[in-house]
């Protein structure tokens, strides 16, 4: 429910910011805190664009896991290898949905609202996580791009 909720204050935001803008007759400055929830924004944006594709490699990594767990035992060695590949990318794809799920339940847009100086520094920290969370999404997805590849 966090979720969602988060998803639609995102929205939200978005549309508040695109209905304030009056065709440029007035220029209203960017401030730091404008910039650090844009930042911090962007990087929940990029990484959910990227939880589908996330999804869809973490179940073919399960699928091929199974697989070669049903092979017989000469087969199941020779796939050791692969199999110890596949481990990996799986615990990187799980911790990366893992991480982007924990930090959207924990972050709070509203935090020091009244507060100019411990809004920035919460939105600074936010931005440091939200981007390590975007880099471990991106970078188990490029592993899994790399060993799923199919040939046709």
């Amino acid at each position: 429910m966090k979720k969602i909720a988060f998803c639609a204050m995102v929205l939200a935001v978005i549309f508040t910011m695109s209905c304030g803008n009056d065709g440029g007759q007035t220029k209203r400055s960017k401030t730091q805190l404008d910039s650090l929830l844009d930042d911090v924004l962007d990087g929940h944006n990029i990484g959910m664009s990227k939880m589908f594709k996330l999804t869809k490699a973490e179940q073919t990594t399960k699928r091929l896991l199974d697989s070669i767990a049903k092979l017989p035992e000469k087969s199941r060695q020779a796939a050791e290898p692969l199999k110890a590949k596949l481990d990996s990318l799986k615990n990187d794809l799980s911790y990366a949905e893992f991480a982007m799920n924990k930090w959207m339940d924990e972050f709070n847009v509203d935090s020091a609202i009244d507060n100019a100086k411990e809004r920035i520094k919460y939105l600074e920290d936010e931005k440091l996580k939200v981007t390590k969370v975007k880099e471990a999404i991106l970078s188990s997805l490029q592993k899994a791009d790399s060993l799923l590849k199919v040939k046709i």
